[in-house]
């Protein structure tokens, strides 16, 4: 019988995340029993969240030592066990870091003709549906808005400030390093971008958002996040995707002046996933595609080969040497 390659968390992580933390294994070829799938890995999503399910359940279950590392895929269905499903069938779901899987046809999700497959992991599925539902149904924005976006190179960030471009709103993107914050002006069409390495965040946002912030995008919580509390306007929408800078052995304090600072200045500050708009997906599917084909949405992605690389692609995600979306290539697209 044909081989599984696995990777599997040996040990939970106490600071920051290293590849000693995982094991490559090889087990038997997973056998589908009545109503599941035998469904082949091709695009493996990296995603910082990956590193927060390891500190325990958050809005889903922990990954825990010998576990499979947890992971949304897609993949080509080889077995079907289950009515609706046939071999060569291309579906999403929860694949997880390993070549092969055997999954309940009724958790994954049957994936469009659209060509290429990576766009259903960037623009077109998560990371694009997470900046179109994070900004336009939680904060909104308007013509004429200040937009401040942080990890504004990464897989949600690059597209929320280009969505926010496409609303007419004036952008500013935060991110790490003079190279980077230029490729985000320069390739992305941020108005302006704050580099959090060497600029002072605080100082560069009164100069930048002189009238303050409208709209604030927040993908990495901390220090940042901080500086835009308090650069605000009178009630300020604040977005709250994610909080990076706090899930690798980061420190955990949160920013002084809430809720003093959410009072003043009557701020709305919102967390959300984006489960929570699976009844809008086809609107933001709709205009992701119709952006996507004008030209106006510029797709970035940032693919690395082989399932052996995941741990270091998740590292280094971290570590911010991404752009764009970030996935692992585990296999050939279906023939």
């Amino acid at each position: 019988m044909a081989d599984n390659t696995q990777i599997v968390l040996v040990e939970t992580p106490k600071g920051e995340l290293a590849e000693s933390h995982f094991e490559l294994r090889q087990s038997p070829l997973p056998t589908p029993e009545e109503g599941q799938l035998l469904v082949r890995n091709i695009l493996l999503s990296q995603d910082a969240a990956n590193r927060a399910w390891m500190q325990g359940a958050t809005y889903r279950a922990a990954v825990n030592p010998g576990d499979v590392m947890h992971g949304y895929a897609i993949g080509e269905v080889v077995e079907s066990r289950a009515a609706g499903f046939s071999p060569g069938d291309v579906v999403a779901g929860e694949i997880g870091w390993q070549e092969f899987a055997a999954l309940d046809a009724k958790s994954v999700q049957r994936c469009s003709d659209h060509r290429p497959l990576s766009h259903l992991h960037s623009v077109l599925g998560i990371a694009g549906k997470t900046a179109y539902h994070g900004l336009l149904n939680v904060p909104g924005i308007a013509e004429g808005e200040t937009l401040v976006v942080s990890a504004a190179a990464g897989s949600v960030g690059s597209l929320v400030g280009q969505i926010g471009k496409i609303k007419g709103a004036h952008v500013v993107g935060i991110a790490g390093g003079a190279e980077k914050c230029d490729w985000v002006q320069a390739e992305l069409g941020f108005d302006a971008c704050i580099d959090y390495k060497n600029d002072d965040v605080s100082a560069r946002l009164s100069e930048l958002c002189p009238g303050g912030i409208d709209v604030y995008f927040d993908n990495v919580g901390g220090n940042i996040l901080q500086s835009a509390l308090f650069a605000m306007k009178l009630h300020g929408r604040i977005s709250c995707c994610g909080a990076v800078s706090q899930y690798d052995g980061g420190s955990p304090a949160s920013p002084v002046g809430i809720p003093g600072l959410l009072v003043v200045k009557r701020l709305r500050m919102e967390g959300f996933i984006v489960m929570d708009f699976l009844d809008r997906d086809q609107e933001a599917e709709r205009d992701l595609k119709q952006w996507l084909e004008s030209g106006q949405l510029k797709v970035i992605e940032d693919i690395l080969d082989g399932l052996e690389n995941a741990p270091r692609g998740l590292i280094g995600l971290l570590a911010g040497e991404n752009r764009g979306k970030r996935m692992i290539r585990v296999g050939p697209d279906p023939a």
